[in-house]
């Protein structure tokens, strides 16, 4: 890919939204799979009084939009003012209860996870039914629309693409040790993951132009050292990431 393709795939823009200020892909095309579009807020003429706690706005109790749910409160149920990154708010904003409750909850995956899996780790890496393994990195990309594998050769996977994240589990039979959310597609998770440390995990992808699915295998070295440790983490990373992504199909 050329370096002004990339540009443009990466470029942002600061927008001003009744919500607040966000800054957004500067082409809609090249957004986050991660993010979540503002929702239409509900009419004022349609709630006359708090959605919440039922209290009656007036003039002195003020109603106000959570940015996140678009719903009317009062100030009591809507005062906390919490970052919403799946929104791409510069600043934090206010939400109710329920949505800051929810968006706290993201917040690690944004301070933590999405850090590891854009920073990368080596895997060995098996593509389609080949019994041969490449040593690969494997990171998202800065727009978190790609994994980008780099070895001898170099691979892009659009995250929109993959149907299935299958994650297998340290310490367990092969038959036994998988936790899979099939998520990103919309389909139902088969199940999810407990606490057990993952040491490899499968993905399906289709591959605009071709027809079927292609098979990838990522699997951390066997070695008990900071590489394998660091594959490991990402691999954690990445099962929160399509965790997020199946519980957001609602949203």
């Amino acid at each position: 890919m050329s370096s002004e393709v990339a540009a443009r795939r990466d470029a942002k823009k600061l927008v001003r939204s009744p919500s607040g200020l966000r800054m957004v892909p500067e082409h809609r095309a090249f957004g986050s799979p991660f993010g979540l579009e503002e929702p239409p807020w509900v009419p004022d003429k349609e709630c006359p009084r708090c959605m919440q706690c039922d209290a009656k706005f007036d003039f002195l109790t003020r109603k106000h939009h959570c940015r996140r749910c678009g719903k009317c409160f009062c100030d009591k149920c809507c005062g906390q003012k919490v970052a919403l990154p799946r929104m791409c708010f510069v600043d934090p904003v206010r939400q109710c209860a329920a949505c800051a409750l929810v968006s706290r909850k993201e917040a690690e995956f944004y301070d933590k996870q999405l850090r590891v899996l854009q920073n990368g780790a080596t895997f060995l890496v098996t593509f389609g039914n080949s019994e041969k393994s490449e040593t690969m990195v494997c990171r998202l990309s800065s727009n978190q629309r790609f994994l980008l594998l780099d070895g001898d050769g170099h691979h892009e996977i659009e995250i929109a693409h993959i149907s299935t994240v299958q994650t297998f589990a340290e310490g367990s039979p092969p038959a036994e040790d998988t936790h899979s959310h099939t998520s990103l597609l919309g389909s139902l998770p088969t199940s999810e993951g407990g606490n057990t440390r993952a040491t490899g995990m499968s993905l399906q992808y289709s591959t605009p132009g071709s027809e079927g699915m292609t098979q990838l295998k990522l699997t951390a070295g066997e070695d008990a050292n900071a590489s394998r440790g660091q594959s490991m983490a990402w691999l954690a990373a990445m099962h929160k990431a399509t965790k997020l992504l199946y519980e957001s199909r609602d949203q």
